[in-house]
């Protein structure tokens, strides 16, 4: 029979994705806005730095999930 993990485990898994998901994103807006206000190209970097943000968060999310699930 296979041990279920600590609950604490979960939680701690759960607090990671959702930085994970909010801070990628976030970093990526601002470093883009930074990026446009000193290349006056407004809102280019911008909208980069929010894909580059979530494709970041996403992949981060899955690496954190496949460890914890074991899937290497």
């Amino acid at each position: 029979m296979k041990r279920s993990k600590p609950p604490f485990q979960a939680m701690a898994l759960t607090s990671a994705i959702v930085s994970q998901l909010a801070g990628g994103p976030l970093a990526g807006v601002f470093i883009g806005k930074w990026i446009d206000s000193h290349f006056s190209t407004a809102p280019t970097f911008l909208i980069i730095g929010l894909f580059l943000g979530l494709g970041a968060g996403t992949y981060g999310t899955i690496r954190l999930v496949r460890s914890y699930s074991g899937d290497d």
